[in-house]
């Protein structure tokens, strides 16, 4: 049911809540203390804090009517985002560390909405149909069993009891639910082990704590070779299914910001030697693909419909597992704290907006984003002693890289020369066959970064499906994707090397320049190659301090018009130029970028002189280069 139609079909037959909070809060105080990381745990409260202030003002406040009161009034999304009382714990956090009632009164409000999603069995359900999805169950209940542990005195001791009693029965529902790794999506097995870890020794629930230590045996065979990178994000029964080329199904963005974190928290709390051994290094093997700036590069995880350029939309964020795995690699540290930097910046008038370009363009935010992401800076917070000292001093890998990573199990190639950084992707792991959600493939460029001037190019879905409904927002203007490709329309279809699940490329490091060489065809979205017209190309990358080379060659005849696709990152307000027929410049704070091609460029008109693409959430100055009759195209990118 759409949010706007639940609200005004709601009747007025509530009676409201009359929990007495007052006096509950007067223990609280702004004691001042003094903490470790002092400048990024600032950071930490004040972004949850104005995330809190944020998320208060699109509460619904409406005590006579308890299937209104509580509910987040979504600004982008005409749904109801069912996991409302996920909210619970960051608001009942910042109650006690404030003591203002505000926060305290906003957490009973989302926490008691949440009867409008409950099931007899237990589960809280992600939508107001009871026949919905169930699985995120384990989700609120890990909030609520935080929530009761460390800011429970906060309650009457009727309502805390009452709210004990919930959790018994979503625990148990989960319990049910994820018998084993493989009966979910791996973020779900993942987070099903801490879980019932938590709450198992909250409850004193011997049964849980078994099945815990039980999940983990499995969840470590999950663990890819040779970089560990936890797999099993694929829809069918079986979680270890293999692509074509015998690749497993993973995905980034739920590693980093879900899965990883429960497997951490969990491993640190119970001391689980092999686990944290792993854990180790899977995440040095994730920490590859962080950006300079934080920005988290899932242009190839096959769940990527969600990514936005911070993370994933609908999880948690990476601060957890990054923050308290610190100790052990200070760059995991420096990951976190420009992570959520990132998301600091990307918050405007107290909503973590799904992109860097949502305010240039005019995109209102999915409160979705602020609600999930919160939780886990609450958990920061509540656990700052424990944590190791982090900030930035110690560089990330990928903003010192200088040859090229190669990880197997993806078939993905990253890349640093000079100031620039890379993502070559022949991925063909597809999360839904069903849905044919696509991320990049087809030997394509999914990020490039230079230190100077930031994103340059990025990937998004081939074609922007709602795989989940009430999990991503409508795309606002007309799709088009932003992933540099090869492109042609016959008898309009759209053939491109974006479906090329067969592409494969080799690549050639040396002291002076990396040189990609791919081959790849051009088909549609049914996997069909093109016919009557050249169909097979080779697409090479090289890579030099100086400047970025794309080389498109064929040997076929192009009978059909044909060209290059290259979408720039630039926000609304960047001046763009067009020098010559040729040549192309846009001015940024860093430095001007300028593109140049053999053959004539052509600026794509559009309404508002930028694309928009909700993966990953940035603007883009589309830039078409025809084949013209000429049977290559070679494009220079450089930063002066």
């Amino acid at each position: 049911m759409k949010r706007r139609d639940f609200i005004q079909l709601s009747t007025i037959t509530g009676v409201g809540l009359s929990l007495s909070a007052t006096s509950l809060l007067s223990s609280c105080t702004n004691e001042i203390k003094e903490f470790h990381s002092p400048e990024y745990r600032k950071l930490v409260f004040d972004l949850l804090k104005e995330w809190c202030d944020g998320m208060i003002k699109t509460q619904i406040i409406k005590p006579s009517d308890p299937k209104v009161h509580g509910l987040f009034d979504c600004p982008a999304c005409d749904t109801v985002h069912a996991r409302v009382m996920d909210a619970v714990y960051p608001f009942f956090y910042m109650a006690k560390a404030t003591g203002d009632k505000k926060y305290l009164d906003a957490g009973i409000a989302s926490f008691e909405w949440g009867k409008n999603v409950t099931r007899e069995d237990g589960a809280w359900t992600n939508d107001l149909d009871p026949k919905s999805w169930d699985g995120t169950t384990v989700f609120g209940a890990i909030a609520l069993a935080d929530t009761l542990k460390y800011r429970g005195d906060l309650l009457d001791e009727s309502t805390r009891n009452r709210w004990y009693k919930r959790l018994e029965s979503a625990t148990e529902f989960v319990y049910n639910r994820f018998p084993a790794v493989g009966s979910g999506n791996i973020n779900y097995s993942a987070t099903t082990i801490y879980a019932l870890h938590l709450i198992g020794k909250l409850l004193n629930n011997q049964k849980y704590l078994e099945r815990s230590k039980e999940l983990v045996s499995q969840i470590k065979s999950h663990f890819s070779e040779p970089n560990a990178l936890l797999f099993g994000e694929i829809q069918g029964k079986n979680k270890k299914a293999l692509s074509p080329k015998g690749l497993p199904g993973i995905d980034l963005g739920y590693n980093i910001e879900e899965s990883l974190n429960n497997l951490v928290l969990y491993a640190l709390d119970e001391n689980d030697e092999e686990l944290l051994k792993l854990l180790k290094k899977s995440l040095d093997a994730h920490l590859d693909f962080i950006l300079p700036d934080g920005g988290i590069d899932n242009s190839f995880g096959n769940r990527m419909f969600k990514w936005t350029y911070w993370g994933s939309r609908t999880s948690d964020g990476m601060q957890p597992a990054f923050s308290f795995m610190a100790n052990y690699n200070p760059a995991l540290g420096t990951a976190t704290f420009k992570n959520t930097e990132l998301l600091k910046s990307c918050t405007h008038k107290g909503l973590l907006h799904g992109g860097p370009h949502y305010v240039s363009h005019g995109i209102e935010p999915c409160v979705h984003h602020t609600f999930a992401h919160a939780k886990p800076l609450a958990t920061l917070l509540d656990h700052w002693e424990h944590l190791p000292k982090i900030d930035k001093s110690e560089p990330l890998p990928r903003a010192v890289a200088n040859g090229e990573t190669y990880f197997r199990e993806l078939d993905v190639s990253l890349f640093g020369k000079g100031d620039w950084r890379g993502t070559i992707s022949a991925y063909d792991s597809i999360y839904s066959q069903r849905n044919d959600v696509r991320q990049v493939t087809g030997a394509s460029l999914g990020v490039l970064y230079h230190n100077r001037v930031g994103l340059l190019c990025t990937a998004s879905v081939a074609i922007y499906k709602t795989l989940e409904a009430y999990n991503q927002q409508p795309q606002p203007d007309k799709d088009f994707a932003l992933t540099p490709r090869i492109e042609t329309f016959k008898e309009n279809v759209w053939y491109s090397n974006l479906f090329d699940l067969e592409a494969t490329f080799t690549s050639k490091d040396d002291t002076t320049k990396i040189e990609y060489k791919a081959n790849v065809q051009l088909k549609n979205e049914a996997f069909e190659i093109v016919k009557e017209t050249a169909s097979n190309f080779n697409l090479d990358y090289t890579a030099t301090s100086e400047k970025l080379e794309i080389l498109a060659t064929t040997n076929e005849a192009i009978k059909t018009p044909t060209a290059f696709v290259l979408p720039i990152v630039s926000p609304t307000g960047e001046k763009v130029n067009q020098v010559s027929e040729h040549e192309v410049t846009i001015e940024k704070p860093g430095g001007t970028v300028k593109i140049t091609s053999s053959t004539a460029i052509k600026i794509k008109d559009t309404p508002k002189a930028r694309l928009f693409n909700m993966v990953p959430g940035v603007e883009a100055v589309p830039l078409i280069m025809p084949f013209e009759d000429k049977n290559q195209v070679k494009i220079t990118i450089k930063v002066i």
